[in-house]
């Protein structure tokens, strides 16, 4: 079954394992979760009527305070309606996510009720999940409807919108300032020469400090990076109308510049960066530029964080002759079928995604709300000035699973390890004829 991704304006990635994140980010999540008080469950009595008493697993987040976000929720849920929720949060990396999932899928199991599950997910997980239309599609008119329609598989909605996410990049307004910079970087080029005049001024004061930090780990962090640099630079999007296209000059050219800056204008090891360990560096002083989701703001933002209320966030550099673009990422709700309590998964996937628990979630954790008139909700605004038009409506860049279907995940395997090769020496030249390959072989099957 083909996947269907959608560019969505306004729109990160088993054990139950936190990302590593400083004390300071753990914190100030959890103050930002008990400052703002978890919405109380609409029709609750009724629910509880019905359900009250079965217990449901919910495999949920864990990068930066999500998890909080998610216990703070599942209490407010189990405290009104009666059914217990047991809050499991998912590996960090989206790919061993995707793998824990489909081993549970593959099995059977009753393991798992609700699941989050990737925006470009639903097309493989799909006869596996409950059709969410019959008791959730009347709310579901509330959401953007491209993710809906995304969500939307042979005719049934087989998850909901939960909450959307795009790549834009952070920056520390008092070291621009301090090194003369009158505005953030517009290209990819600039961004590395800023980086490098930062770093060797910091450096001396600072041992750990490195300009520009990113997901440059081998995971699907790193396939939903690179897409945006190769996007950006004119290079295509890995396939492009049904044929693999990574093996050109500009994607060449783009990989052998982030390669050259490796140690450089970066740290040496972030080529084992993932989410936590980006936002740490960026959170504890130690990067001046940072490649991250909207998540990372609440905690930059917080208190207890080195950089509060000396950063702000802009669209993402560029090529020359290209523009500035967004992967495409966001997070959706699912109900297995072999829930041995459906109903009562429902009514909490009902609940997690209403308006006023998803304008608590962009309040406290900086998460893009998949329904529209958030946006302009004050407390909103205030909250997420990324929703503002000059990075919010950055052109999107979806990764390849419309072309690749099923076998997506293969495809983004081939992709991060084909990239985390280039990062750690190879010349692009040596590496993108064989993964192209790769890719029009999956594209074929």
């Amino acid at each position: 079954m083909k996947h269907r991704a959608l560019v969505v304006v306004g729109l990160v990635a088993g054990a139950a394992l936190l990302v590593s994140v400083g004390a300071g980010a753990r914190t100030t999540a959890r103050q930002a979760t008990a400052a703002m008080a978890a919405p109380p469950v609409p029709n609750a009595a009724a629910i509880k009527k019905q359900y009250g008493g079965q217990s449901i697993t919910f495999v949920g987040d864990s990068v930066g305070g999500s998890h909080q976000r998610d216990l703070a929720l599942a209490q407010r849920f189990t405290k009104d309606t009666g059914i217990k929720v047991n809050v499991v949060p998912h590996p960090a990396a989206s790919d061993a996510s995707y793998s824990q999932l489909a081993r549970a899928f593959s099995t059977h199991s009753s393991s798992i009720d609700v699941a989050m599950i990737d925006v470009v997910w639903p097309g493989a997980f799909a006869p596996f999940l409950v059709d969410l239309k019959p008791k959730l599609g009347q709310q579901a008119k509330m959401h953007a409807q491209g993710i809906v329609q995304n969500d939307t598989i042979g005719g049934k909605l087989v998850a909901m919108p939960w909450f959307g996410d795009f790549g834009m990049l952070y920056y520390r307004t008092d070291l621009l300032k301090k090194y003369g910079y009158s505005s953030p970087p517009t290209t990819w080029a600039q961004l590395f020469s800023m980086a490098k005049k930062i770093t060797n001024g910091e450096k001396g004061s600072n041992p750990n400090f490195s300009g520009f930090v990113f997901q440059g780990n081998a995971y699907e962090g790193l396939t939903c990076d690179s897409l945006e640099w190769i996007a950006s630079s004119g290079g295509g999007h890995f396939i492009d109308g049904g044929k693999a296209t990574i093996n050109n000059p500009k994607a060449a050219s783009i990989l052998d510049l982030f390669r050259s800056n490796i140690g450089q204008a970066t740290p040496r090891g972030v080529t084992t960066y993932q989410e936590g360990e980006t936002h740490t560096a960026f959170i504890d002083g130690n990067a001046a530029f940072m490649r991250n989701w909207p998540y990372a703001y609440s905690l930059a933002a917080a208190k207890g964080s080195k950089v509060a209320g000396k950063f702000a966030v802009a669209p993402l550099p560029h090529g020359a002759g290209a523009g500035s673009v967004a992967t495409v990422g966001g997070w959706q709700l699912a109900v297995s079928k072999f829930s041995k309590h459906p109903d009562a998964a429902i009514e909490f996937v009902r609940y997690l995604t209403s308006k006023p628990v998803e304008k608590f979630d962009t309040i406290t954790n900086s998460n893009v709300p998949t329904i529209p008139a958030l946006a302009s909700d004050p407390q909103v605004k205030k909250a997420a000035p990324y929703l503002s038009p000059a990075t919010a409506n950055v052109p999107r860049a979806t990764r390849p699973s419309s072309a690749l279907g099923v076998h997506y995940n293969e495809g983004s395997k081939d992709i991060y390890q084909a990239v985390s090769r280039i990062l750690n020496g190879a010349s692009a030249s040596s590496v993108l004829p064989g993964l192209q390959a790769q890719l029009q072989a999956l594209v074929n099957r």
